[in-house]
């Protein structure tokens, strides 16, 4: 069997050109597949990749995806939406972002992506009440009403 060094595609030996690639790129053997580093087809990785959390914001999206990467897990990160920020015209409900991770990891991906969520959701809600503090004490007393 001849392989297409471009896009992997396996042909009988006869053919000389890969009929899918622009260019018709020339067709090497297994063992020139293997010298250059890519794989043969049935040697590519066959992965299922599932949903393990989604994010509404490319700041909770990073964090995930750091998250995973600390516990070498492969990560995937799908935009949902593509521009439309108004769901009501759209009708668009998906999530701005899908955490994606090998369907093997799941189980042991959305505990942790579950506690992150909950870590940032006590840092907002901490950042809230400061900001709402810090506000009373710089708003000015209203001045007592002039004696007649």
């Amino acid at each position: 069997m001849k392989y297409c060094a471009r896009c992997g595609s396996e042909y009988q030996d006869s053919v000389r050109e890969c009929a899918d690639c622009p260019g018709n790129p020339l067709l090497v053997s297994a063992e020139e597949m293997r010298a250059r580093g890519l794989p043969l087809p049935h040697e590519m990785d066959k992965r299922v990749f599932v949903r393990a959390a989604t994010a509404e914001d490319p700041f909770t999206a990073e964090a995930f995806v750091g998250v995973l990467q600390e516990a070498n897990i492969p990560v995937l990160v799908r935009a949902g939406r593509s521009g439309v920020v108004d769901k009501l015209t759209t009708g668009n409900l998906l999530p701005w972002w899908e955490i994606l991770v090998p369907e093997d990891l799941r189980a042991r991906a959305v505990p942790l992506l579950e506690q992150e969520r909950v870590q940032e959701l006590a840092t907002t809600d901490e950042a809230a009440r400061a900001a709402e503090e810090e506000e009373r004490e710089t708003e000015t007393p209203p001045s007592p009403p002039p004696a007649p």
